[in-house]
C-alpha cells in the first residue's frame, strides 16, 4: 500500500476536515512568503482538493 492509499483511507469520511487544513496550510504559506509565490500555492492547494478534500467534480478533474 502507497502512502497517497494510507492517506486516503484515513481521510475517508473527513474530506471537510482535509479542506480546511489545505486552505490553513496555504493561507500561512502565503502570508510567510508575503504572497510571493500565491498562484502556486493556490494550484497546489487545488491538487491537494481534488486528491484528498471535497472537490465537487472529484471524480472528472478540470483538463489542463
Amino acid at each position: 500500500m502507497s502512502l497517497m492509499d494510507k492517506l486516503k483511507s484515513m481521510l475517508k469520511g473527513h474530506e471537510e476536515m482535509a479542506d480546511k487544513g489545505i486552505d490553513k496550510g496555504g493561507d500561512y504559506i502565503d502570508q510567510r512568503t508575503g504572497d510571493k509565490y500565491q498562484s502556486q500555492v493556490d494550484a497546489a492547494q487545488d491538487k491537494l482538493k481534488n486528491e484528498f478534500g471535497t472537490r465537487q467534480d472529484r471524480d472528472n478533474p478540470p483538463q489542463s
